[in-house]
């Protein structure tokens, strides 16, 4: 591990230590409000498609394989698009690739409604690489900007996360008469997604866009990370690879079995719960109840984790709520649905600590990118197989059964990697 060196520099927000501390806590609050805008915008893209998929596919006479592909998509992307991120921001600099990423999504969420199926998917494409981008950058932004406050701000940006995931999967449903059908409904995220980028090149406004910030961050007196805005910004950092580290393999496996299952819940949980006998509407709500349970979780869990040296009992504690709303939902999809998406909330709620892993698993910001990118990468080239096998499982047996007990041995993968990965070392 290169040794850490000081450095006086500007963080992403342009503010460096000589422009005293009023203007850098402004600084860093707008940055603040901007990684949240920015974070709202990675999930409404994708689960505003479930409780529409059915009539996207019949609108557009498209056929099962279609919308397994669809559901497959983003996982896909995140997997391509996540490994070059890192690489990426450290050519044009983090906050173009971040600017960058947002204008990605925008025009990807209103190309994928203009035609038919296969503009659709080729929309969906553009909209998940800029999701992919800014999952892998938005937690280096955390870590660098925010270092003494890891676990808070990613518990914040998390929460975000699983709110725009929220509004995804329960407006879309009442959007879709009140804009004209399912393709306006769809169209309208776009109009967050340009609110999050206006935010972020204003708050990152003095920020040369030629910068990197795939340093260490400035210590303090005592030799922790300084509690500011500040980001090294370095250009000669050295970058390794991490693929012959254990640790970050199981970090890795740890993020795709959890992505899997978030991936197959948001595309294919409003179906189960309607063919158990739930309204459309209210199958919408339920998934969109799944990621508004996240939230408290995601403010507080991984504050309180990252105070402690292992996150492992947390992580399975979390875990363990996943796999009986999979049980539950497996043997007895009508009895409790409501009971199942609690539960269910609750499991995925360990994405949160998913996030908080990456950044205490890693010393630095350059550490971190590369993690992240690995984790993110490769976790979500694991992930992407999940919407599609629980799809075709379904179609080969013409039940959910198997599909679900696919679902259940991906749930105990994540609880096992978890666990190994939540104890304190580092990359």
């Amino acid at each position: 591990m290169p040794i850490e060196r000081e450095a006086s520099v500007r963080d992403v927000t342009g503010a460096s230590p000589s422009d005293g501390p009023a203007p850098r806590a402004l600084a860093g609050l707008l940055l603040a409000v901007a990684v949240v805008l920015a974070a709202a915008n990675l999930r409404p893209a994708i689960t505003s498609v479930g409780s529409v998929l059915d009539e996207m596919r019949d609108g557009l006479g498209a056929s099962d394989t279609w919308a397994g592909a669809l559901t497959t998509l983003p996982g896909l992307c995140f997997a391509v698009a996540g490994l070059a991120a890192p690489r990426l921001a450290r050519r044009i600099g983090l906050r173009a690739a971040v600017a960058a990423a947002l204008l990605v999504l925008s025009v990807g969420l209103v190309l994928r409604v203009l035609d038919g199926p296969a503009v659709v998917l080729g929309g969906t494409l553009v909209a998940c690489t800029g999701i992919a981008l800014a999952n892998v950058l938005i937690p280096v932004v955390v870590k660098a900007s925010f270092a003494a406050r890891v676990g808070l701000m990613t518990g914040i940006y998390t929460a975000a996360l699983q709110a725009g995931g929220a509004l995804g999967s329960a407006v879309t449903p009442p959007l879709e008469p009140a804009l004209g059908g399912w393709r306006g409904a769809l169209a309208s995220w776009a109009v967050l997604a340009a609110v999050a980028l206006v935010v972020w090149l204003v708050a990152t406004a003095r920020r040369s866009a030629s910068a990197s910030a795939f340093g260490s961050g400035p210590k303090d007196s005592d030799g922790d990370m300084a509690d500011t805005a500040d980001t090294t910004d370095t250009t000669d950092t050295a970058h390794r690879s991490l693929l012959r580290v254990p640790l970050a393999w199981l970090v890795t496996g740890f993020f795709g079995c959890q992505a899997c299952l978030a991936y197959v819940v948001m595309g294919w949980l409003p179906q189960v719960l309607m063919d158990a006998g739930v309204s459309r509407g209210d199958a919408g709500l339920l998934l969109g109840l799944i990621s508004l349970l996240g939230l408290p979780v995601s403010l507080t869990i991984p504050a309180l984790a990252a105070r402690r040296g292992s996150q492992s009992g947390w992580i399975v504690t979390l875990g363990s709520f996943g796999i009986a709303a999979v049980l539950g939902l497996m043997l007895a999809p009508s009895a409790s649905p409501l009971l199942w998406c609690v539960l269910m909330g609750l499991g995925m709620s360990v994405f949160s600590l998913a996030l908080t892993t990456i950044a205490l698993r890693a010393r630095n910001s350059a550490d971190t990118a590369a993690l992240s990118g690995m984790a993110q990468g490769l976790g979500y080239l694991l992930a992407a197989a999940g919407p599609f096998l629980f799809g075709l499982l379904h179609d080969v047996t013409g039940d959910w059964t198997v599909p679900f007990v696919f679902l259940l041995v991906v749930v105990l993968a994540q609880l096992v990697f978890g666990y190994l990965a939540g104890r304190p070392r580092y990359v």
